[in-house]
């Protein structure tokens, strides 16, 4: 994948007359699809803007981790089939699914404007995980949420939870669980935000790389498809999760690594980013924290790689799993 230029196009082509936009059929995903739908007929109000919905793998297996059965490139490479074939021009996804290396010949045609990139403790219960007694049940579908939990409540019984929105919230309306915890980006953009009972700090739970934000993604030959959706970038948040990216791909970043990146822009100027790396059993930890006082995306690679050798030298190697 090549490293995506902000400017895709300094020459706009022609408007377009046809757009499809590949999504999941989530509903999640659907209002992220219809979303970027709503800022294409916006921007391109004589265009038809079209949306293909399609089933992935990752949907459609939910009685395993997506560690066990091939990580976040099951919820892209139906979409990117989509693309290759000519069935859709642009693919829409929660950045945070979004494997850190894409496949040859696809790249990121934009990331757009960030909502709250941090986790949510839902429960019918209780108010937050300082209030669960030990023993209570606790999902989530992270191992990054299951390492730092278990690693600031050793006492709570942390399981796994697969499945859409709907279906996670249905389960802890059920009382499988005493709590999930959840992006909070996903509730908030459904219109759920009133399910949250607390937000967990970052202190606690630090976000997942290119957490809360939406990437598009499409055939990196297509000069037109880059022009026209590029426009909808949000510069900002693609500087910032272009350092977090970086540290997750040179960690072997995916669905296997409990590994959390995050990065803002710091109070005097630049970019501050953090990062973590546990052991699936949350005892071990080891944390950088740095800072650039450059605001683009090769300073924010840079950063990412800085804090990703920091992260090596304390002894992340010896937390990830084998081979990677």
């Amino acid at each position: 994948m090549t490293t995506p230029s902000l400017a895709a196009a300094q020459s706009q082509p022609e408007p377009p007359r046809r757009l499809v936009i590949a999504s999941r059929e989530s509903r999640l995903a659907m209002w992220q699809a219809r979303h970027v739908q709503a800022l294409l007929r916006e921007r391109y109000p004589q265009a038809s803007i079209e949306i293909l919905g399609m089933t992935t793998e990752g949907d459609r297996v939910l009685d395993r981790a997506l560690s066990e059965i091939g990580g976040k490139g099951l919820f892209t490479k139906e979409l990117e089939v989509a693309l290759a074939d000519g069935r859709a021009d642009l693919a829409v996804h929660s950045l945070k699914d979004v494997p850190m290396v894409l496949p040859e010949g696809f790249t990121l045609a934009a990331v757009l404007a960030r909502e709250d990139p941090r986790d949510a403790f839902v429960s019918t219960r209780y108010p937050g995980l300082e209030a669960m007694p030990a023993g209570e049940r606790v999902g989530t579908s992270s191992l990054r949420r299951a390492a730092l939990i278990r690693r600031r409540f050793p006492g709570l019984d942390v399981q796994p939870l697969r499945g859409n929105l709907d279906t996670r919230l249905g389960k802890l309306d059920r009382g499988e669980y005493g709590a999930i915890v959840l992006a909070a980006a996903g509730l908030k953009r459904l219109g759920l935000a009133e399910r949250i009972r607390s937000v967990v700090p970052e202190t606690l739970s630090l976000p997942a790389a290119g957490q809360g934000a939406l990437g598009i993604e499409c055939l990196a030959s297509r000069a037109d498809i880059l022009a026209w959706v590029g426009a909808l970038a949000d510069p900002p948040t693609w500087v910032q999760v272009s350092a977090e990216r970086m540290v997750s791909r040179l960690l072997g970043g995916s669905c296997r690594v409990p590994l959390a990146a995050y990065c803002v822009a710091a109070p005097a100027g630049g970019l501050r980013l953090r990062a973590c790396v546990a052991s699936t059993d949350g005892r071990e930890l080891v944390e950088a924290d740095e800072h650039t006082d450059g605001h683009d995306i090769p300073s924010a690679e840079a950063l990412g790689e800085r804090v990703a050798a920091l992260l090596v030298e304390r002894g992340a190697r010896e937390l990830l799993p084998p081979g990677l």
